[in-house]
Formats: structure tokens, C-alpha cells, sequence
């Protein structure tokens, strides 16, 4: 399945590692430094580098992958209580169970393709959030959501079993002989993962789901993925069974979305049914649009940039408006508060939306397309410059 990498790949590697690894330094002048919002840009760019496996290289158009966000945090938070706060074993869970979960929904979704794919996607990820939300509730704990509680006692944990209480039971913790003060954290081998620390996990793991993103981009696999989006009827007439592939791909990219939910679980330890919401499955289509589908970097980028002014957007109130506003007469400061209240705060999705037109009109590549025809224009314009140098008088 993997592809050789070459002398180009690497040298991104290496750049997109470093830059990663280095974003607390590099984005602390826009102000987007701080963990919590780090966290973001790390969790969600593998949400959607796992989305753009299935969408950006074979075409099908899943609106259902928060049900796999959703259930991968559940299982997280579920081995946070059961057994250990170590994120070792709720991260590898989580992973398994998103798996078989998008195997279940993709062998049945992959029956039907375009729009008919997407509408059973998007069908079965509504069923999850409901299921989630009011019929299994002794297993995700309804609209309260699941969330890691106080130790129960060994001497008293029998009594607990398969029953959800406010306490829980970590067997393993307790075998080891952890204590706990205070509200549980989770932990890498007993480094907090809050903070830098929980970045820096989040950060690793997104550079080993860029690696493989990358190999399996690279590798005949890949090159059958993009195949079938280029022109899949055409393929299935030379005998190549196409099912295979797609399935394949499509539990990949839920198993990406099952680590980004333990991620959100990771450093935030709760799960709730609104992880499994549409809007959710949206704002992925959203980042790996804007961002550029098919290419390596575009989800990550986009997932950055929605994560960022959805940060800036969202804070901004009627009361920093006015502040904004203040030189203006009073009734034209208060038409402004009133026009521009309406894309920011709660409604900054407005905002989201005629960005993502302006994107979608005028680069419908994406930014990297942008970004490629930029670097293209610099490097032609240096050529000219170099060859009129050299030519002689």
C-alpha cells in the first residue's frame, strides 16, 4: 500500500515537521499561541488530512465522518474510566472501534455512489448522534455527554460494574497504584497531557498522519484511489474491482477521524452526541475545500485557517464593536454594531461562508492553488529576470 518517497516528499516532511513543531514560535505574533488553540490546529488538521484520503483521491463525498469524530471520543473516555488516564490505550481503542464502526457504514454506503453515497452517509451520522443522544444513553450518558470522574475505591468497585455512576473505576490505575488529587488529567507515562505537553502529542501524531497520508498518496494504492476519481467506470471495464479500493480508503479516513475524536477527548476528557452532529461532518468539507482537495498540505491549511478566525470571530461581541465604532455619530455607530454583529460572535459562520464563496469562485482549487500560482508567477518572473541578466548587450 505504501509508495516510495522521494528527495521532494522527504524535504516537505522535514519542512512541514518543523514548522509543526515550531508553531508556538512561529504563530505567536497573530496571536494564536496559546495551547488550547494549537490543539485545534493539530486535531482537526488530522480530521481532515483522514477526510481528504477518501474525498480529495477517490471523489466520494462523505457527510457522515463526525459519526467516526464521535465514537472515537466515546471509546476514549470509556477506557478513561474503565481502565487507565494513560492515552496510549484510549488512542489505539479508538482507532480500532472507528474502524470497524466506518467498516459497518462504508460497506453499506459504498453500495451507492455520488449523491446517493453522500445522502447515506450523512443518514447513518444522523442516526449515530441520535442513538447517541437518547437511546444509548447508559453508554454515552444522553445530552449530559460522558465525562471522567472520581476514582471509585477497589473494595468498592464491584458494585460498579457496566453501570454508569458519577465515579469511575480505572482497574489498571488502581492495580498500579495511582493516585489521584483532584480532577483526573490525562497522561502520557505520567507527563500531563495539558498544556504544551498536550500539543506537542496532538503535534507528533499529526506528523506521523501526514507521513502516511503522504505514502499512501505516493503508493499504487494511491494511484488507484485517484483513478477511480478520475474516471471510475473506465476502470471497472479493464477488470479492476473497484469496491476493494474504495472500502479501504473509507476505513482509513474513519480511522483518522477516530484519532482526532480521541484527540479532543485526550485533552479535553469528555464526549458528547454533539461531536456527531452534521454540522461537524460540514465543517471537515469545508476545510479540505478551502484548503485544496487532493493535495497533501490544503486540509491542514484549511483546518487551520477556519480554527483561527472561528477563534477571532467568535469572541467578538457588541461591546468590542462599539469600541470599533466609537469615533462614528451615535446612529451610525449603532447601524454598524447592528451590520457587522451579524458575522461575528454567534453568527461569525456568515463570515465562514462568504470566504469559503470568495474561495470557491475565484480559486476552486483551493488555496494551494492559489499558493501554486503564486510561487509559479515568482519563479517565472525570476526566470525572465535571470535570462535578460545573462543575454548578452
Amino acid at each position: 500500500m505504501f509508495g516510495t518517497s522521494s528527495r521532494a516528499d522527504w524535504l516537505l516532511l522535514i519542512a512541514f515537521s518543523a514548522f509543526v513543531l515550531a508553531a508556538p514560535v512561529i504563530l505567536k505574533p497573530f496571536g494564536a499561541a496559546y495551547p488550547d488553540l494549537l490543539q485545534k490546529f493539530a486535531i482537526y488538521g488530522i480530521f481532515a488530512i483522514g477526510f481528504n484520503i477518501l474525498f480529495g483521491l477517490t471523489g466520494y463525498l462523505s457527510f457522515g465522518h463526525a459519526a467516526f469524530l464521535g465514537v472515537g471520543s466515546y471509546a476514549s473516555v470509556w477506557m478513561f474510566k474503565l481502565f487507565t488516564m494513560n492515552v496510549i490505550p484510549a488512542v489505539l481503542f479508538s482507532i480500532v472501534i472507528a474502524g470497524l464502526f466506518a467498516l459497518m457504514i462504508g460497506f453499506v454506503s459504498l453500495r451507492r455512489s455520488g449523491i446517493y453515497f453522500s445522502i447515506l452517509t450523512l443518514a447513518f451520522a444522523q442516526m449515530s448522534y441520535n442513538l447517541a443522544y437518547s437511546v444509548l444513553t447508559p453508554i454515552t450518558n444522553g445530552e449530559t455527554g460522558l465525562q471522567v470522574r472520581q476514582l471509585v475505591p477497589a473494595d468498592r468497585a464491584a458494585d460498579y460494574v457496566f453501570v454508569l455512576r458519577d465515579e469511575d473505576l480505572r482497574w489498571v490505575d488502581q492495580a498500579l497504584g495511582v493516585v489521584e488529587e483532584g480532577i483526573p488529567i490525562t497522561n502520557l507515562f505520567g507527563m500531563k497531557m495539558s498544556g504544551y505537553p498536550g500539543f506537542y502529542f496532538c503535534a507528533v501524531l499529526l506528523i506521523i498522519c501526514f507521513f502516511i497520508a503522504m505514502r499512501i498518496s505516493r503508493s499504487n494504492f494511491g494511484m488507484v484511489l485517484k483513478a477511480i476519481k478520475s474516471n471510475q467506470n473506465r476502470l471497472s471495464y479493464t477488470g479492476v474491482n473497484t469496491r476493494p479500493y474504495l472500502l479501504t480508503a473509507f476505513v482509513i479516513s474513519g480511522m483518522y477521524a477516530g484519532l482526532a475524536g480521541a484527540l479532543l477527548a485526550v485533552t479535553d476528557p469528555l464526549a458528547g452526541a454533539e461531536r456527531m452532529q452534521w454540522t461537524a461532518s460540514g465543517e471537515v468539507v469545508l476545510m479540505t475545500i478551502l484548503g485544496g482537495a487532493g493535495t497533501l498540505l490544503g486540509p491542514v491549511l484549511g483546518a487551520g485557517i477556519i480554527k483561527y478566525f472561528e477563534n477571532i470571530f467568535s469572541s467578538i461581541n457588541d461591546t468590542v464593536l462599539e469600541n470599533v465604532f466609537s469615533f462614528l455619530p451615535t446612529t451610525l455607530q449603532d447601524m454598524s454594531v447592528a451590520v457587522t454583529g451579524m458575522f461575528v460572535g454567534e453568527g461569525w459562520h456568515l463570515t465562514l461562508g462568504l470566504m469559503f464563496m470568495i474561495i470557491v469562485i475565484f480559486l476552486p482549487g483551493g488555496l494551494m492553488q492559489g499558493l501554486t500560482h503564486l510561487l509559479g508567477s515568482f519563479k517565472r518572473k525570476f526566470s525572465n529576470t535571470a535570462a535578460s541578466t545573462d543575454s548578452p548587450g
